[in-house]
């Protein structure tokens, strides 16, 4: 949800960047703040939206160029930059991927949209992500995962049952007589780290510490010592169950511009 500082570009962060679409770059940029350091660090700015969008300067303004960008469903529009109104192409990026996740976006997308990207990597399951994609996933979310017999997945009063109740989003994928579940639920706004850094990280004055990156933080690390799935092995007194705790400069060449669908 947009609020009135995300709706400026002093209040942009490579966080809430994720929350806008393209119209909403566009309106910001043709009502800047009467301020002569943000004309000053408007490559600041333009980084910052970069996170979070393919841009790209139009610097041959024709019809037949314009048309190929809108061709890779682009939005073309105006940012004015030192007094000069140039024409620019902008596409959110697609978190279709779990590559594509970041501390920044984690925060930005539902458990339904996590769980169907996590259904995307190949179908391999939880265990199929390299702890860095989980450390990002478990900073947004609270992640559970059993492995049980097909049979025995919706037996009444069992964890699925509990966890639907709960609102978790489930995500139930097919290991042979087996069902691995995720079990996904986005953790309380109070318990994401990255927003409240951001937050107290914007002030009203631009100096040379807001050009740094972004810091990325990590609130925890969930450690799994089981053993890969085993499908000759699995017996039902080896049913196994993770529960969490509950604590509640992109290059601006044309060839860099992705095709890829709008979903996020």
């Amino acid at each position: 949800m947009k609020d009135s500082k995300t709706r400026t570009l002093r209040g942009l962060t490579k966080g809430n960047v994720w929350d806008l679409q393209e119209s909403d770059i566009f309106m910001m940029w043709s009502k800047p703040d009467k301020d002569d350091a943000i004309q000053e660090h408007a490559q600041h700015y333009l980084d910052i939206i970069s996170a979070a969008f393919y841009l790209e300067e139009i610097k041959i303004d024709k019809p037949e160029v314009i048309r190929k960008y809108e061709d890779r469903g682009m939005r073309i529009g105006i940012i004015p930059i030192k007094d000069k109104e140039q024409k620019w192409a902008i596409k959110k990026r697609p978190i279709k991927h779990v590559t594509d996740l970041t501390y920044e976006n984690i925060h930005h997308i539902s458990a339904a949209k996590l769980l169907e990207v996590i259904d995307s990597n190949f179908g391999g399951g939880w265990d199929s992500l390299n702890q860095g994609i989980k450390d990002i996933i478990e900073t947004g979310f609270n992640i559970s995962t059993t492995t049980l017999p097909k049979d025995r997945l919706h037996k009444p009063g069992g964890l699925y049952e509990i966890k639907i109740n709960d609102g978790y989003e489930v995500l139930a994928i097919s290991k042979g007589a087996w069902v691995e579940a995720i079990f996904a639920k986005a953790k309380p706004a109070a318990l994401k780290p990255k927003d409240l850094l951001e937050n107290d990280s914007n002030d009203n004055n631009i100096d040379d510490t807001d050009m740094d990156e972004d810091v990325n933080i990590v609130d925890r690390y969930y450690d799994n010592d089981d053993e890969e799935l085993d499908d000759d092995k699995l017996t039902e007194e080896s049913y196994r169950t993770t529960v969490e705790e509950d604590p509640d400069a992109l290059s601006l060449d044309a060839a860099d511009i992705s095709d890829g669908d709008d979903d996020y």
